[in-house]
């Protein structure tokens, strides 16, 4: 074998051992790495997604995530903020956000102090997020389908699930978890962990089991924050009307994290039904402050006695999709008490001097906690 020979299968090996260097090098890709570069943030040049950042897509996706989130933090998130830390006083370790689909987002907004969130819906949780090794025409496909599937609650506050199915419904990128690791990036969050869950009879988390009926599947997702404490957030994909919250194991789950606060949102009017009783029962239970619009649990339910209610914004009531979910008894709350403002907009009428919010306080009222 001549030198050129020679120096022509050595090139080749080295040109071998470099691909297989890289592939293995790809493998160490981190779910920090993966959350960073699916919200469009930058990554370490030193991680194994960073050439993934030099495609044009990627680019083009991270300017408009830029984009929108600036003026969700303007418009939304920073006004959230200020109005939980106003307004919502010995904040619990737990928060339940029951029919929330995968939105950390509001979540974290409102209750930024929490430790442990647990958050459900029907939607799916799919598979762990891995982007390594897509091409550019598939990168620009599944940059694409996520946005699109964010459009809605960026714009208004709240999921259209239909089209948020739809669009991660194929492809790499299914499910809720690409959505929850953008909104943990987004929200300048660490993801530390991330493993499969499933739910047991008991309430106890387990390894993932697809073949478990009847049980919640889930996700856990070890965080952390700008303090370096670790937090906990939990999605269970899981029917919680009456039949579903008790057999699939989620509500020996929840109580066994006991009393915490509460957040409903956009959720359907489905607490206004005997159906979902035992879900509104729960969080009635176990809630220390409960923030929710209208769609949330009726007025009707909440004891004077036991509970201090405050009003915020303006109720005219649910849009034209919910008929018969009108709330008298609210209606004369808000006309009553003299509601407090509300520079955001939040729910299904999502437009700032349309939007009402109803913080509900566990304690009976007195001269001292006005």
């Amino acid at each position: 074998m001549d030198r050129r020979m020679w120096m022509g299968l050595w090139t080749a090996l080295v040109a071998g051992f470099l691909a297989l260097s890289a592939v293995a090098a790809q493998a160490d890709a981190t779910a920090d790495d993966t959350a960073r570069f699916l919200a469009g943030m930058p990554l370490s040049q030193a991680s194994p997604l960073a050439p993934l950042t030099k495609q044009a897509s990627w680019q083009r996706h991270a300017k408009r995530f830029d984009k929108a989130w600036a003026g969700l933090e303007k418009r939304q998130l920073a006004k959230i903020r200020a109005w939980s830390g106003a307004h919502i006083p010995d904040r619990q370790p737990v928060l339940y956000y029951m029919f929330s689909g995968p939105d950390f987002l509001y979540a974290d907004a409102f209750f930024p102090d929490a430790d442990t969130y647990v958050l459900s819906g029907l939607e799916p949780v799919g598979p762990v997020p891995n982007v390594e090794g897509l091409s550019q025409r598939a990168l620009a496909g599944e940059v694409g389908r996520l946005q699109r599937s964010l459009n809605s609650v960026l714009s208004f506050s709240f999921f259209i699930t239909k089209k948020m199915k739809h669009e991660l419904r194929g492809g790499r990128l299914t499910g809720t978890l690409p959505i929850l690791y953008v909104f943990l990036a987004r929200a300048g969050k660490t993801v530390d962990e991330v493993s499969l869950v499933t739910l047991d009879a008991d309430g106890n988390v387990k390894p993932h089991d697809e073949k478990a009926r009847g049980a919640a599947q889930g996700a856990k997702i070890v965080f952390s924050g700008a303090d370096g404490k670790k937090r906990t957030l939990y999605y269970f994909s899981t029917d919680i009307s009456n039949g579903g919250f008790e057999r699939s194991g989620f509500e020996t789950f929840c109580g066994k994290l006991g009393h915490g606060d509460a957040l409903l949102k956009s959720a359907s009017y489905l607490m206004h039904s005997g159906y979902f009783s035992k879900v509104r029962d729960f969080v009635l239970g176990h809630s220390n402050a409960i923030v929710q619009d209208d769609s949330g649990i009726p007025l009707r339910y909440f004891d004077r006695d036991e509970w201090r209610l405050y009003p915020f914004g303006n109720y005219l009531g649910p849009i034209s999709i919910f008929p018969g979910k009108y709330q008298r008894d609210l209606s004369r709350l808000y006309r009553k008490d003299r509601a407090g403002s509300l520079d955001f907009g939040i729910g299904y009428r999502w437009r700032p001097r349309q939007s009402n919010l109803l913080l509900a306080i566990k304690g009976k009222k007195t001269a001292q906690s006005d």
